[in-house]
Protein backbone atom coordinates (compact mmCIF):
# COMPACT_ATOMS: atom_id res chain seq x y z
CA UNK A 1 0.00 0.00 0.00
CA UNK A 2 2.90 2.37 0.74
CA UNK A 3 4.22 1.80 -2.76
CA UNK A 4 0.89 2.66 -4.34
CA UNK A 5 0.53 5.79 -2.22
CA UNK A 6 4.04 6.87 -3.28
CA UNK A 7 3.13 6.32 -6.93
CA UNK A 8 -0.10 8.28 -6.40
CA UNK A 9 1.87 11.18 -4.91
CA UNK A 10 4.31 11.00 -7.81
CA UNK A 11 1.46 11.29 -10.32
CA UNK A 12 0.02 14.24 -8.40
CA UNK A 13 3.39 16.01 -8.23
CA UNK A 14 4.23 15.31 -11.86
CA UNK A 15 1.12 16.99 -13.21
CA UNK A 16 1.36 19.91 -10.78
CA UNK A 17 4.45 21.11 -12.67
CA UNK A 18 2.42 21.99 -15.79
CA UNK A 19 0.93 25.19 -14.36
CA UNK A 20 0.64 27.17 -17.59
CA UNK A 21 -1.04 24.20 -19.27
CA UNK A 22 -3.46 23.95 -16.34
CA UNK A 23 -4.47 27.62 -16.64
CA UNK A 24 -4.84 27.25 -20.41
CA UNK A 25 -6.95 24.13 -19.85
CA UNK A 26 -9.31 25.96 -17.49
CA UNK A 27 -9.73 28.73 -20.05
CA UNK A 28 -10.32 26.27 -22.90
CA UNK A 29 -12.83 24.17 -20.96
CA UNK A 30 -14.65 27.29 -19.78
CA UNK A 31 -14.96 28.71 -23.30
CA UNK A 32 -16.16 25.44 -24.82
CA UNK A 33 -18.53 24.95 -21.91
CA UNK A 34 -20.01 28.42 -22.38
CA UNK A 35 -20.45 27.86 -26.13
CA UNK A 36 -22.12 24.49 -25.58
CA UNK A 37 -24.33 25.95 -22.83
CA UNK A 38 -25.53 28.81 -25.05
CA UNK A 39 -26.38 26.39 -27.86
CA UNK A 40 -28.45 24.28 -25.45
CA UNK A 41 -30.14 27.38 -24.03
CA UNK A 42 -31.26 28.22 -27.55
CA UNK A 43 -32.65 24.69 -27.95
CA UNK A 44 -34.58 24.87 -24.68
CA UNK A 45 -35.88 28.34 -25.51
CA UNK A 46 -37.79 26.66 -28.34
CA UNK A 47 -38.82 23.67 -26.24
CA UNK A 48 -38.62 24.26 -22.45
CA UNK A 49 -38.65 20.60 -21.41
CA UNK A 50 -37.25 17.52 -23.17
CA UNK A 51 -37.56 14.04 -21.64
CA UNK A 52 -37.46 15.40 -18.08
CA UNK A 53 -34.62 17.88 -18.71
CA UNK A 54 -34.94 21.65 -18.63
CA UNK A 55 -32.40 24.34 -19.54
CA UNK A 56 -30.84 24.40 -16.06
CA UNK A 57 -30.33 20.63 -16.11
CA UNK A 58 -28.71 20.74 -19.54
CA UNK A 59 -26.34 23.61 -18.69
CA UNK A 60 -25.38 21.93 -15.42
CA UNK A 61 -24.51 18.73 -17.28
CA UNK A 62 -22.38 20.71 -19.73
CA UNK A 63 -20.18 22.01 -16.94
CA UNK A 64 -20.12 18.69 -15.09
CA UNK A 65 -18.81 17.21 -18.32
CA UNK A 66 -16.18 19.92 -18.69
CA UNK A 67 -15.16 19.38 -15.06
CA UNK A 68 -14.73 15.64 -15.64
CA UNK A 69 -12.70 15.88 -18.85
CA UNK A 70 -9.37 15.77 -17.02
CA UNK A 71 -10.68 13.27 -14.47
CA UNK A 72 -11.79 10.66 -16.99
CA UNK A 73 -9.74 11.78 -20.06
CA UNK A 74 -12.72 10.75 -22.17
CA UNK A 75 -11.90 13.20 -24.97
CA UNK A 76 -8.59 11.68 -26.01
CA UNK A 77 -7.92 10.65 -29.60
CA UNK A 78 -4.25 9.97 -28.76
CA UNK A 79 -3.04 7.65 -25.98
CA UNK A 80 -3.47 9.48 -22.67
CA UNK A 81 -1.86 6.69 -20.65
CA UNK A 82 1.91 6.35 -21.05
CA UNK A 83 1.47 2.59 -20.80
CA UNK A 84 0.35 2.45 -24.43
CA UNK A 85 3.62 3.91 -25.69
CA UNK A 86 5.67 1.72 -23.34
CA UNK A 87 4.01 -1.38 -24.76
CA UNK A 88 4.67 -0.19 -28.31
CA UNK A 89 8.38 0.52 -27.68
CA UNK A 90 9.05 -2.49 -25.46
CA UNK A 91 9.80 -0.42 -22.34
CA UNK A 92 6.99 -2.37 -20.70
CA UNK A 93 9.63 -5.00 -19.90
CA UNK A 94 10.96 -2.90 -17.02
CA UNK A 95 7.42 -2.34 -15.71
CA UNK A 96 6.84 -6.08 -15.54
CA UNK A 97 9.90 -6.47 -13.29
CA UNK A 98 8.36 -4.39 -10.52
CA UNK A 99 7.15 -6.36 -7.46
CA UNK A 100 3.66 -4.82 -7.78
CA UNK A 101 0.81 -5.46 -10.19
CA UNK A 102 1.01 -3.62 -13.50
CA UNK A 103 -2.59 -2.42 -13.27
CA UNK A 104 -2.26 -1.31 -9.65
CA UNK A 105 0.85 0.74 -10.42
CA UNK A 106 -0.75 2.60 -13.32
CA UNK A 107 -4.04 3.05 -11.45
CA UNK A 108 -2.28 4.73 -8.53
CA UNK A 109 -0.39 7.05 -10.88
CA UNK A 110 -3.50 7.90 -12.87
CA UNK A 111 -5.52 8.67 -9.74
CA UNK A 112 -2.82 11.17 -8.77
CA UNK A 113 -3.23 12.84 -12.17
CA UNK A 114 -7.03 12.77 -11.85
CA UNK A 115 -6.93 14.33 -8.37
CA UNK A 116 -4.83 17.24 -9.58
CA UNK A 117 -7.03 17.66 -12.66
CA UNK A 118 -10.22 17.73 -10.59
CA UNK A 119 -9.00 20.23 -7.99
CA UNK A 120 -7.03 22.64 -10.16
CA UNK A 121 -8.74 22.38 -13.54
CA UNK A 122 -12.15 20.73 -13.12
CA UNK A 123 -13.50 22.67 -10.14
CA UNK A 124 -12.41 26.11 -11.45
CA UNK A 125 -14.13 25.32 -14.75
CA UNK A 126 -17.32 24.33 -12.92
CA UNK A 127 -17.17 27.55 -10.87
CA UNK A 128 -17.04 29.54 -14.12
CA UNK A 129 -20.31 27.83 -15.05
CA UNK A 130 -21.79 28.75 -11.68
CA UNK A 131 -20.84 32.41 -12.18
CA UNK A 132 -22.01 32.71 -15.81
CA UNK A 133 -25.07 30.45 -15.83
CA UNK A 134 -27.79 29.03 -13.62
CA UNK A 135 -25.89 25.86 -12.68
CA UNK A 136 -27.09 23.46 -9.98
CA UNK A 137 -24.72 22.88 -7.06
CA UNK A 138 -25.03 20.22 -4.33
CA UNK A 139 -27.53 21.42 -1.71
CA UNK A 140 -26.06 19.64 1.30
CA UNK A 141 -23.19 17.59 2.69
CA UNK A 142 -24.93 14.31 1.88
CA UNK A 143 -25.45 15.05 -1.79
CA UNK A 144 -21.93 16.50 -2.06
CA UNK A 145 -20.43 13.28 -0.71
CA UNK A 146 -22.56 11.14 -3.02
CA UNK A 147 -21.48 13.26 -5.98
CA UNK A 148 -17.80 12.98 -4.99
CA UNK A 149 -18.21 9.20 -4.74
CA UNK A 150 -19.67 9.24 -8.24
CA UNK A 151 -16.72 11.31 -9.51
CA UNK A 152 -14.29 8.83 -7.95
CA UNK A 153 -16.05 5.91 -9.64
CA UNK A 154 -16.02 7.85 -12.92
CA UNK A 155 -12.24 8.21 -12.55
CA UNK A 156 -11.90 4.45 -11.96
CA UNK A 157 -13.99 3.63 -15.03
CA UNK A 158 -12.09 6.15 -17.14
CA UNK A 159 -8.79 4.57 -16.12
CA UNK A 160 -10.05 1.02 -16.60
CA UNK A 161 -11.20 1.74 -20.16
CA UNK A 162 -7.96 3.49 -21.08
CA UNK A 163 -5.96 0.67 -19.52
CA UNK A 164 -7.83 -1.82 -21.72
CA UNK A 165 -7.20 0.35 -24.78
CA UNK A 166 -3.50 0.32 -23.91
CA UNK A 167 -3.44 -3.46 -23.51
CA UNK A 168 -4.63 -3.77 -27.12
CA UNK A 169 -1.04 -2.93 -28.01
CA UNK A 170 0.04 -6.43 -26.98
CA UNK A 171 -2.03 -7.82 -29.85
CA UNK A 172 -2.19 -4.94 -32.32
CA UNK A 173 1.36 -3.57 -31.82
CA UNK A 174 -0.06 -0.03 -32.11
CA UNK A 175 -3.23 0.87 -30.23
CA UNK A 176 -3.60 4.42 -31.55
CA UNK A 177 -6.50 3.41 -33.80
CA UNK A 178 -8.47 2.20 -30.78
CA UNK A 179 -7.76 5.47 -28.97
CA UNK A 180 -8.86 7.51 -31.98
CA UNK A 181 -12.19 5.69 -32.26
CA UNK A 182 -12.83 6.14 -28.53
CA UNK A 183 -11.93 9.82 -28.68
CA UNK A 184 -14.55 10.38 -31.36
CA UNK A 185 -17.35 8.09 -30.16
CA UNK A 186 -16.85 8.11 -26.38
CA UNK A 187 -17.83 11.74 -25.68
CA UNK A 188 -21.05 11.33 -27.70
CA UNK A 189 -22.32 8.21 -25.97
CA UNK A 190 -21.17 9.46 -22.56
CA UNK A 191 -23.36 12.57 -22.64
CA UNK A 192 -20.36 14.89 -22.83
CA UNK A 193 -21.36 16.76 -25.98
CA UNK A 194 -25.12 16.37 -25.64
CA UNK A 195 -27.13 15.10 -22.63
CA UNK A 196 -28.46 11.61 -23.30
CA UNK A 197 -31.89 12.91 -22.28
CA UNK A 198 -31.98 14.71 -25.63
CA UNK A 199 -31.65 11.42 -27.51
CA UNK A 200 -34.76 9.39 -28.41
CA UNK A 201 -35.84 7.73 -25.12
CA UNK A 202 -35.07 4.16 -26.20
CA UNK A 203 -31.58 5.04 -27.38
CA UNK A 204 -30.87 7.27 -24.39
CA UNK A 205 -31.96 4.58 -21.92
CA UNK A 206 -29.72 2.00 -23.60
CA UNK A 207 -26.70 4.33 -23.63
CA UNK A 208 -27.18 5.08 -19.91
CA UNK A 209 -26.37 1.45 -19.14
CA UNK A 210 -22.96 1.56 -20.84
CA UNK A 211 -19.71 2.37 -19.00
CA UNK A 212 -19.14 5.59 -20.98
CA UNK A 213 -22.34 7.10 -19.56
CA UNK A 214 -20.99 6.34 -16.08
CA UNK A 215 -18.25 8.91 -16.68
CA UNK A 216 -20.50 11.91 -17.41
CA UNK A 217 -24.24 11.26 -17.66
CA UNK A 218 -24.65 9.35 -14.40
CA UNK A 219 -22.57 11.79 -12.27
CA UNK A 220 -24.51 14.71 -13.78
CA UNK A 221 -27.88 13.09 -13.01
CA UNK A 222 -26.74 12.29 -9.47
CA UNK A 223 -25.84 15.96 -8.97
CA UNK A 224 -29.19 17.01 -10.43
CA UNK A 225 -31.06 14.61 -8.14
CA UNK A 226 -32.80 12.74 -10.95
CA UNK A 227 -35.01 9.84 -9.87
CA UNK A 228 -34.97 7.95 -13.17
CA UNK A 229 -31.36 6.78 -12.94
CA UNK A 230 -30.73 3.11 -13.78
CA UNK A 231 -31.58 1.24 -10.58
CA UNK A 232 -33.52 4.24 -9.25
CA UNK A 233 -32.04 7.36 -7.64
CA UNK A 234 -28.47 8.20 -6.68
CA UNK A 235 -27.73 4.85 -5.05
CA UNK A 236 -28.81 3.06 -8.20
CA UNK A 237 -26.47 5.25 -10.23
CA UNK A 238 -23.59 4.55 -7.85
CA UNK A 239 -24.33 0.83 -8.01
CA UNK A 240 -24.16 0.89 -11.82
CA UNK A 241 -20.87 2.78 -11.70
CA UNK A 242 -19.47 0.40 -9.10
CA UNK A 243 -20.50 -2.61 -11.19
CA UNK A 244 -18.78 -1.29 -14.31
CA UNK A 245 -15.66 -0.32 -12.34
CA UNK A 246 -15.41 -3.85 -10.93
CA UNK A 247 -16.07 -5.52 -14.29
CA UNK A 248 -13.59 -3.38 -16.21
CA UNK A 249 -10.84 -3.58 -13.60
CA UNK A 250 -11.40 -7.33 -13.40
CA UNK A 251 -11.11 -7.56 -17.18
CA UNK A 252 -7.89 -5.54 -16.99
CA UNK A 253 -6.43 -7.91 -14.42
CA UNK A 254 -7.30 -10.97 -16.50
CA UNK A 255 -6.08 -9.53 -19.81
CA UNK A 256 -2.85 -8.37 -18.17
CA UNK A 257 -2.07 -11.95 -17.15
CA UNK A 258 -2.89 -13.20 -20.66
CA UNK A 259 -0.91 -10.45 -22.38
CA UNK A 260 2.23 -10.76 -20.29
CA UNK A 261 2.40 -14.50 -20.92
CA UNK A 262 2.66 -13.83 -24.63
CA UNK A 263 4.80 -10.68 -24.46
CA UNK A 264 7.82 -10.66 -26.77
CA UNK A 265 10.38 -7.92 -26.20
CA UNK A 266 12.69 -7.31 -29.16
CA UNK A 267 12.36 -10.90 -30.30
CA UNK A 268 13.34 -12.42 -26.96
Amino acid sequence: MRVHFAVYARGLRRHSTYRAATVAGVLTNSVFGAINAMVLLAVFAARPRINGYDATDAVTQVFVGQMLITVTMIISIAPSLDLAERIRTGEIASDLLRPVSLQGWWLAQDLGRATFGLVFRGLPTFLVGVVLFDVVIPDGVGRSLVFLASVFLAALIGFALRYLYSLCGFWMLDSRGVWAINGLVGPVIAGMLLPLALFPPTIGDMLRLLPWACMVQIPAEILLGKDDLPGGGALGGLALQGLWAAVLLGAGTYLTSVATRRAVIQGG
